[in-house]
C-alpha cells in the first residue's frame, strides 16, 4: 500500500477497481490544515482523466502491472495489430484510443512494452496500454525545402515522419533525415543523421 505522498508521478495505483497512471502529484497545506495531495490520474481502462485528492489518512493499492515485449505489425483501419515476440503466430489488435497519442510514431516491427494489469480472470492478465521508448529515431519522408526570410515563425516548419506523423522541426531538416522523436510531448529532439550545413 501507498501512503498518501508515496502516490507521485509515474506510478500506477488501484482507484475506484480501475488502474490508473498517475500523470501529475502536489503535495501541499492549507494554512492550519494536514497536508493534501492533489493528483491527476490517467485510467488504463478507459483513458479518461481524473483529479483527485489523497488526505494524510488516505492510502492506495499499487496496481500490479507488469510489461511484456511485443513486436507491432500494422495499422489497418484504427486498428494496430502486433505478435507476441516469442510466438509470431500468436496475433493480437488493440484500438488506437487504447495506445493514445504516441500511436503516430509506431512504425512496423517496432518492439514495444505492452502493459498487463492482473485482473484475476485470465493467467496473463489483461492488455491495458503500451508504453513506447520515450525517444524514438524515425525517417522524413516529405519536407518542404526552408524558404529565405521565412522565420516569422520561428523559423521552424512541419514534416512528415515514416510512420505518418507530422511534428514542427528547425528550418534546416530535409527529407531522408532520421531525427529523434519525444514519444511523450511528441516533439523533435534532435537529428540523428543528415546532410551537415
Amino acid at each position: 500500500m501507498l501512503e498518501y505522498n508515496e502516490i507521485t508521478e509515474r506510478k500506477y495505483i488501484v482507484f475506484e477497481g480501475e488502474p490508473y497512471e498517475v500523470l501529475d502529484s502536489h503535495v501541499f497545506r492549507k494554512q492550519q490544515r494536514k497536508p493534501v495531495n492533489a493528483t491527476k490520474l490517467r485510467s488504463l481502462l478507459s483513458g479518461r482523466i481524473v483529479e483527485h485528492s489523497f488526505h494524510v489518512s488516505d492510502k492506495a493499492e499499487e496496481a500490479d502491472i507488469t510489461k511484456r515485449e511485443v513486436k507491432f505489425l500494422y495499422k489497418n483501419k484504427g486498428e494496430f495489430w502486433f505478435a507476441e515476440i516469442k510466438d509470431p503466430s500468436k496475433r493480437f489488435k488493440l484500438p488506437e484510443d487504447m495506445i493514445g497519442a504516441p500511436s503516430k510514431f509506431l512504425k512496423d516491427n517496432t518492439i514495444v512494452d505492452a502493459m498487463m494489469f492482473d485482473d484475476g480472470k485470465s493467467e496473463e492478465g489483461k492488455i491495458i496500454g503500451l508504453k513506447l521508448p520515450i525517444k524514438m529515431d524515425l525517417k522524413v519522408t516529405e519536407a518542404h525545402p526552408a524558404v529565405k526570410g521565412n522565420t516569422a515563425q520561428g523559423g521552424s516548419k512541419m514534416v512528415t515522419l515514416e510512420s505518418g506523423a507530422e511534428i514542427q522541426v528547425p528550418m534546416f531538416i530535409k527529407e531522408g533525415d532520421i531525427l529523434r522523436v519525444n514519444t511523450d510531448t511528441g516533439e523533435y529532439t534532435d537529428r540523428v543523421n543528415g546532410n551537415s550545413f
